[in-house]
């Protein structure tokens, strides 16, 4: 009877012993989970090295609901499709900031050329907080625009620009068509303003032998 509970209770232990080893290789392999940093500038997690930016993950840190995503989410590199990722949000890079910056306040530019300067900076800023959806194409138009504002092409540049701002940003698209919509008010007004004034003036005086027409001017 004893032989017989001790060959019991030693294949109970090697069963346990099984289980924990399997137990263990388990965990081994949830540990292989790596942090990627996605071109959209996303956190992403994924079962294989990552293709750009990321690193691998300390065990530790592991949270169930992380491998269960690993479960059912391919990879950045199993993604079917292109089409099927996010969007990248392209931007320029500080030192073109910076020489934005020097050349809004150059004194060779006028008021609209300064403040279309001013406007591509604002929209850069956008761009880094994640505003838009702009590619390295997009800002190339903005660069040939800027670099045409001291030339008789300026406008064109400007309204080439402003529509590629419009397509990758409706945001700011919106607002574009607000400033334009305000320079067409402030056109009239200042229109309405120079009738005014040369309707004010007075009139010379008509030649002798003539006279004042009632409707206006000398008969």
């Amino acid at each position: 009877m004893m032989s017989m509970w001790v060959k019991n209770h030693r294949r109970d232990a090697r069963r346990v012993a099984a289980g924990l080893l399997l137990a263990t290789a388990a965990l081994g392999a949830q540990a292989e989970v790596w942090k990627c940093r996605a071109e959209d500038g996303s956190t992403r997690f994924s079962d294989r090295p990552c293709p750009g930016s990321g690193q691998p993950m300390d065990p530790r840190q592991l949270q169930g609901n992380v491998i269960d995503a690993l479960r059912v989410q391919p990879s950045a590199e199993a993604a079917p499709e292109a089409g099927n990722r996010a969007p990248v949000n392209d931007c320029p890079g500080d030192q073109e900031l910076r020489d934005m910056e020097v050349r809004a306040n150059s004194r060779s530019l006028g008021d609209a050329e300064k403040s279309f300067m001013q406007d591509e900076i604002r929209r850069v800023f956008q761009c880094r907080k994640g505003q838009g959806r702009y590619t390295m194409d997009d800002w190339k138009i903005s660069r040939e625009a800027r670099a045409a504002q001291s030339s008789s092409n300026a406008e064109n540049a400007r309204r080439r620009a402003e529509a590629m701002h419009s397509a990758a940003d409706p945001v700011e698209g919106d607002r574009i068509a607000q400033q334009r919509l305000e320079a067409e008010r402030q056109g009239q007004i200042a229109a309405a303003a120079r009738q005014r004034r040369l309707a004010q003036q007075p009139k010379p005086p008509c030649p002798a032998g003539s006279s004042v027409a009632p409707q206006g001017g000398c008969h």
